[in-house]
Protein backbone atom coordinates (compact mmCIF):
# COMPACT_ATOMS: atom_id res chain seq x y z
CA UNK A 1 0.00 0.00 0.00
CA UNK A 2 1.20 3.07 -0.66
CA UNK A 3 -0.42 6.70 -0.04
CA UNK A 4 0.44 9.78 -1.97
CA UNK A 5 0.11 12.81 0.38
CA UNK A 6 0.86 16.82 0.97
CA UNK A 7 2.75 16.72 5.21
CA UNK A 8 0.92 20.10 4.93
CA UNK A 9 -2.87 18.82 4.63
CA UNK A 10 -4.86 18.19 7.79
CA UNK A 11 -6.67 14.96 5.61
CA UNK A 12 -3.19 13.53 4.58
CA UNK A 13 -2.40 13.64 8.33
CA UNK A 14 -5.90 12.19 9.68
CA UNK A 15 -5.14 9.15 6.52
CA UNK A 16 -1.53 8.30 8.21
CA UNK A 17 -3.22 8.45 11.38
CA UNK A 18 -5.77 6.05 10.89
CA UNK A 19 -3.14 3.31 8.82
CA UNK A 20 -1.03 3.73 11.68
CA UNK A 21 -3.49 3.09 14.33
CA UNK A 22 -4.49 -0.09 12.31
CA UNK A 23 -0.94 -1.38 11.72
CA UNK A 24 -0.81 -1.58 8.22
CA UNK A 25 1.84 -1.46 6.11
CA UNK A 26 2.52 1.41 3.87
CA UNK A 27 5.05 3.56 2.34
CA UNK A 28 4.63 7.29 2.01
CA UNK A 29 4.86 9.49 -1.49
CA UNK A 30 5.26 13.15 -0.90
CA UNK A 31 4.07 13.56 -4.35
CA UNK A 32 4.56 17.50 -4.34
CA UNK A 33 8.86 16.34 -4.13
CA UNK A 34 8.50 13.13 -6.08
CA UNK A 35 6.64 14.18 -8.31
CA UNK A 36 4.19 11.40 -10.13
CA UNK A 37 4.90 10.86 -13.76
CA UNK A 38 2.26 11.45 -16.45
CA UNK A 39 2.36 7.61 -16.85
CA UNK A 40 2.31 7.40 -13.42
CA UNK A 41 -0.92 9.31 -12.71
CA UNK A 42 -2.56 7.49 -15.71
CA UNK A 43 -2.15 4.30 -13.50
CA UNK A 44 -3.69 5.48 -10.48
CA UNK A 45 -6.58 7.06 -12.43
CA UNK A 46 -7.25 3.54 -14.09
CA UNK A 47 -6.50 2.05 -10.26
CA UNK A 48 -9.57 4.56 -8.84
CA UNK A 49 -11.61 4.41 -12.20
CA UNK A 50 -11.65 8.20 -12.09
CA UNK A 51 -10.89 10.73 -15.15
CA UNK A 52 -8.23 13.73 -14.18
CA UNK A 53 -10.41 16.01 -13.83
CA UNK A 54 -11.83 14.36 -10.99
CA UNK A 55 -8.84 14.24 -9.14
CA UNK A 56 -7.72 17.71 -9.80
CA UNK A 57 -8.23 20.69 -7.26
CA UNK A 58 -9.32 23.29 -9.12
CA UNK A 59 -9.20 25.89 -6.32
CA UNK A 60 -5.87 26.15 -6.36
CA UNK A 61 -4.22 29.15 -7.90
CA UNK A 62 -2.44 27.46 -10.51
CA UNK A 63 -5.61 26.13 -11.52
CA UNK A 64 -7.12 29.50 -12.05
CA UNK A 65 -4.04 30.64 -13.95
CA UNK A 66 -4.40 27.69 -15.85
CA UNK A 67 -8.35 28.14 -16.51
CA UNK A 68 -8.94 24.82 -15.91
CA UNK A 69 -12.38 25.56 -14.83
CA UNK A 70 -13.01 26.23 -18.83
CA UNK A 71 -11.04 23.02 -19.94
CA UNK A 72 -12.94 20.59 -21.88
CA UNK A 73 -13.76 17.29 -19.42
CA UNK A 74 -13.84 14.42 -22.62
CA UNK A 75 -11.44 12.03 -23.82
CA UNK A 76 -10.05 14.08 -26.26
CA UNK A 77 -8.79 16.44 -23.50
CA UNK A 78 -7.68 13.84 -21.15
CA UNK A 79 -3.66 13.75 -21.88
CA UNK A 80 -4.02 17.65 -21.52
CA UNK A 81 -5.36 17.28 -17.86
CA UNK A 82 -2.78 14.50 -16.91
CA UNK A 83 -0.16 16.62 -18.51
CA UNK A 84 -1.33 19.81 -16.23
CA UNK A 85 -1.45 17.47 -12.68
CA UNK A 86 2.38 15.73 -13.84
CA UNK A 87 3.34 19.42 -13.92
CA UNK A 88 1.53 20.73 -11.26
CA UNK A 89 1.36 18.31 -8.66
CA UNK A 90 -0.23 20.67 -6.22
CA UNK A 91 -3.91 20.67 -8.47
CA UNK A 92 -3.82 16.44 -7.24
CA UNK A 93 -6.10 15.30 -4.55
CA UNK A 94 -5.28 13.88 -1.92
CA UNK A 95 -4.46 11.53 0.04
CA UNK A 96 -4.56 9.22 -2.71
CA UNK A 97 -4.44 5.54 -1.19
CA UNK A 98 -3.51 2.61 -3.43
CA UNK A 99 -4.83 -0.79 -1.97
CA UNK A 100 -2.96 -4.22 -1.83
CA UNK A 101 -5.69 -5.61 -4.62
CA UNK A 102 -4.64 -3.09 -7.40
CA UNK A 103 -7.36 -0.33 -6.56
CA UNK A 104 -6.71 2.75 -5.17
CA UNK A 105 -8.90 5.32 -3.05
CA UNK A 106 -8.47 9.58 -3.01
CA UNK A 107 -9.00 8.52 1.43
CA UNK A 108 -10.32 12.05 2.40
CA UNK A 109 -12.69 10.58 4.85
CA UNK A 110 -12.08 7.78 7.64
CA UNK A 111 -14.30 5.76 5.65
CA UNK A 112 -12.37 5.78 2.74
CA UNK A 113 -9.26 5.01 4.30
CA UNK A 114 -11.28 2.12 5.75
CA UNK A 115 -12.37 0.92 2.54
CA UNK A 116 -8.38 0.66 1.34
CA UNK A 117 -7.37 -0.89 4.50
CA UNK A 118 -10.57 -3.62 3.34
CA UNK A 119 -8.77 -4.04 0.25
Amino acid sequence: MEIWINPACSKCRSAISLLDAEGAEYTVRRYLEDVPSEDEIRAVLERLGLEPWDITRTQEAVATELGIEEWAREAGTRDRWIAALASHPKLIQRPIITADDGTAVVGRTEDAVRDALSR
